[in-house]
């Protein structure tokens, strides 16, 4: 065994043991994605969903700010709010929704307020 070899071992072991936390909070929240939530009615104001905001800032922060941010989304899922689109920060990879670049309305081609300006009187 080669000492290179060594350190990549003991790295790989590393990421492993850092990665640890994370991966059981991800596998408490899919548990809960897939056996506690359909047995109960969509109540979540929010898009994503609390779940599913949980997996996504548990992956993007890590456990301590994806834990954080899990707790004060679901803190703020009640009847005085209203909800929403409401993406994790820093989330470039995959956003809840997409801005339709066709749907900004488009500016006129012209805005004469004057008509005795001669440019404008060519124009209508």
């Amino acid at each position: 065994m080669t000492t290179t070899s060594a350190a990549g071992s003991v790295r790989t072991a590393w990421r492993w043991i850092v990665r640890l936390p994370a991966r059981l909070l991800l596998l408490l929240l899919r548990g809960y994605q897939l056996v506690i939530s359909p047995m109960t009615p969509p109540s979540c104001r929010f898009y994503p969903s609390c779940s599913e905001y949980a997996v996504r800032a548990v992956r993007i922060h890590g456990v301590l700010r994806g834990g954080r941010l899990a707790a004060w989304r679901v803190l703020r899922c009640n009847p005085w709010n209203y909800g929403g689109v409401d993406d994790v920060p820093g989330d470039v990879r995959r956003p809840a929704v997409q801005e339709n670049e066709s749907r900004k309305p488009e500016a006129p081609e012209h805005t004469c307020f004057r008509t005795e300006d001669p440019a404008c009187m060519e124009l209508s």
